[in-house]
């Protein structure tokens, strides 16, 4: 304003002026203090036209808005180009349980397998797939370093390099596992065109999903055992690539895994509890969330329903999120203080929240059914250093 409404003691002021000063005045107040409309969030999902199938499914990843692929227990690799409207199988390998998935661009992705020697009929011992041509042709990735029996998350983090004098992309991808142990970690810092692995048993007994913020400081879902009864839910903490690991949260109670989780930004973030507590009367289910970019992380509950066993987590911003379980999914307005049902399928164990380059917020889940998310963008906040999950 300035000085506009800069008078001096000696100066009488008309009524006429005086009420112009009282309204502005206002105006200027109610800009300054009134609730944005963005926090309005209207966000729905819509479930996709696919094929049948008898259980959970496990991962699926987009590109961009029109372009996916998703992955289940049948070792089958679907893919759209038109936002989910309609699937084509690319891939049916039978014995193969595909867990994970990412991709860099539209052409070059990659599959993890959980492995033989936990769920019946699975054959496959391969525990990554890659593909160069948009997933039409896979084939198994080679990598150096110990034995990994298999995945169950996947990340990839871009990084500007300075190529020649222009800016150009380095892709980083991270993936861990797995479900009833072994626990491992690989990485590609090259594209993926070369991964070394690691054996994580030093730090944690079984390993679920993996978020990077950048190229050193990242998370993993884990489990202190890969024994359920012995089990305890964890998060471990790398400030160094992966090289080395810190144990940031462990749960008190047994038969417990952390199994999902996102970074909605450099600070806040959210993880499943997963419990297989054979006791029915132990009826809370219960989240983890980090304000402080995951050094600490700090208990939430989620609903009180002994079946209500947790999967997937995804943000639309820090307040607004979703969370799938065995039989449903919950929703947030209030960053996680107050859970109400809402209609993710069953067992929705990945939700990706993704923005394209102009900021424009999509999302799809999977679970038993895909589904697709519906946002009211005129009313959706856009969150400064969100990373893509």
């Amino acid at each position: 304003m300035g000085n506009i409404f800069a008078l001096r003691k000696t100066d009488k002021i008309p009524d006429r002026y005086m009420k112009l000063h009282l309204l502005y005045l206002l105006l200027a107040l109610t800009t300054t203090t009134l609730p944005s409309a963005a926090q309005s969030v209207t966000l729905s999902w819509q479930k996709l036209n696919t094929e049948e199938y008898p259980g959970k499914q496990d991962d699926i990843y987009f590109t961009d808005e029109n372009t996916g692929w998703y992955v289940n227990g049948s070792g089958k690799i679907w893919h759209t180009s038109d936002g989910g409207n309609t699937w084509s199988l690319q891939l049916e390998q039978k014995g193969t349980f595909f867990r994970c998935l990412a991709f860099t661009d539209s052409l070059h992705g990659f599959a993890g397998t959980v492995g033989t020697e936990y769920y019946k009929g699975v054959t496959d011992t391969i525990s990554l797939y890659s593909t160069q041509d948009g997933g039409r042709t896979w084939a198994p990735q080679p990598y150096t370093g110990p034995y990994v029996k298999g995945l169950c998350g996947m990340d990839v983090v871009k990084e500007i390099v300075n190529n020649h004098g222009e800016a150009g992309y380095r892709y980083h991808i991270y993936c861990v596992g797995r479900v009833g142990s072994p626990a491992s970690y690989m990485v590609s810092h090259d594209d993926g065109k070369t991964f070394t692995s690691m054996d994580m048993s030093p730090w944690c007994g079984a390993l679920y999903d993996v978020k990077f913020l950048d190229t050193d400081h990242g998370f993993a879902c884990a489990s202190t055992s890969g024994k359920l009864a012995e089990s305890h839910a964890s998060i471990m903490r790398t400030k160094d690539g992966g090289r080395t690991w810190k144990k940031v949260y462990q749960s008190k109670r047994r038969y417990e895994n952390c199994w999902k989780m996102q970074m909605v930004n450099g600070n806040i973030g959210y993880a499943t509890l997963q419990s297989y507590n054979p006791d029915t009367t132990q009826v809370q289910q219960r989240f983890i969330k980090t304000t402080d970019g995951g050094k600490r992380w700090k208990e939430g509950k989620l609903c009180s329903d002994y079946r209500a066993r947790s999967f997937g987590v995804g943000f639309a911003d820090t307040e607004n999120g979703f969370i799938g379980t065995l039989n449903t999914g919950y929703q947030t307005h209030d960053g996680g203080k107050s859970w109400t049902p809402v209609n993710l399928g069953r067992a929705c164990n990945k939700i990706r929240m993704l923005r394209d380059p102009g900021g424009k917020l999509y999302g799809y889940a999977i679970g038993v059914d895909v589904y697709k998310l519906k946002v009211d963008h005129t009313s959706l906040r856009t969150e400064q250093g969100q990373s893509r999950q």
